[in-house]
């Protein structure tokens, strides 16, 4: 009986230990490396940065930040994955009506296609930086410009 007594507390000393250490290891900060201050700075300058997930200019965007990219202003336009598929679905079936002409932009006939706050903002392509002045930059912007506009510092 005390051996197994011995074997329960012991058992329970070792899940604890365990469950403590993956607590630790879990919650450990990630690194955000050199441009973490200059991606904040972005940030708190009011700045924001407009992509969808399927864009592989947003993604080069973003890795320009390395472990800081969580840090940048983002603003996703693209529909979740559901909506995105119903909204083609009604896109189809717009264009095989005569509804909709090839190159006609769908929400011109109210088809919902981007976030609206996208919409709001007329942000019609992919990446689009806005800055506090109202002035916009498309495509890749190099962290230089990004510095520059927003009065932060390139970290070197």
């Amino acid at each position: 009986m005390k051996n197994k007594t011995t074997q329960i507390i012991v058992s329970t000393i070792v899940v604890i230990l365990v469950v403590v250490a993956l607590g630790i290891l879990l919650n450990k900060p990630k690194a955000i490396g050199k441009y973490g201050p200059l991606a904040q700075c972005i940030t708190d300058s009011g700045t924001k940065f407009y992509g969808a997930f399927w864009c592989s200019h947003c993604q080069n965007q973003k890795a320009l930040f390395g472990g800081a990219k969580d840090l940048l202003p983002y603003v996703e336009c693209a529909l979740p994955l559901e909506e995105q598929k119903l909204a083609d679905i009604e896109i189809q079936k717009a264009k095989a009506e005569g509804r909709l002409k090839e190159g006609e932009n769908p929400e011109t006939i109210g088809i919902k296609t981007r976030q609206d706050i996208c919409k709001e903002k007329d942000i019609k392509s992919f990446p689009t930086w806005i800055f506090t002045d109202s002035s916009i930059l498309t495509g890749e912007v190099s962290l230089e410009t990004l510095a520059l506009k927003t009065s932060c510092v390139l970290p070197e």
